[in-house]
């Protein structure tokens, strides 16, 4: 009786010990940006825009007329909880005299989806080739399909964000309507 009261004593200060050293690395602030890293992000979005400001802006009444998903041929994301995908259409390649048509160039081999977190969204778009935006500047949005119901409001947040970021880039947003297809 006497071994185990030293015993439990020890055993409730390391749980004590352990407790407090895990609330403390839990509660530790978030890194505040250095004015280096502030200047040097503003310089990146600003390089991110100039490249983005090359694309034509957007023509209204091409992009109104698409109705799905499979037509659309411009940047597509869709914002999930924690990452951002982008869909994308790869531009045909110049077409030479020897092998004529889409024949060897379907669609559905040019499609791309990228898995990006939302601070690398300026970036890739900037890295987008013009020939990716065929409908001008403009990006069609829509909230992740696929997201549980517990995830939705943490979603929609971050489609706030999103449009936010690509507002400040000088991209027009299409909202996509969630059930996938425009009415």
């Amino acid at each position: 009786m006497k071994r185990s009261l030293p015993l439990a004593a020890a055993t409730a200060l390391f749980l004590t010990l352990a407790a407090c050293s895990r609330d403390n690395q839990s509660a530790s602030p978030t890194p505040v940006p250095t004015p280096q890293e502030k200047k040097a992000a503003q310089l990146q979005e600003d390089n991110d825009r100039q490249q983005l400001d090359q694309i034509p802006p957007p023509s209204k009444s091409r992009y109104m007329a698409i109705h799905t998903r499979e037509s659309w041929s411009n940047p597509f994301l869709v914002v999930g909880k924690k990452t951002v995908v982008m869909r994308m259409m790869n531009p045909e390649s110049p077409q030479s005299g020897a092998l004529p048509g889409t024949m060897l160039h379907p669609a559905g081999a040019r499609r791309r989806e990228l898995t990006l977190r939302l601070s690398e969204l300026n970036e890739a778009l900037a890295a987008l080739p013009e020939d990716a935006w065929p409908y001008g500047r403009v990006i069609a949005l829509e909230e992740d399909p696929t997201a549980p119901r517990a995830d939705r409001i943490q979603v929609r947040r971050n489609v706030e964000t999103t449009i936010q970021v690509l507002n400040d880039l000088g991209v027009v947003v299409y909202e996509w309507p969630s059930s996938g297809a425009l009415r």
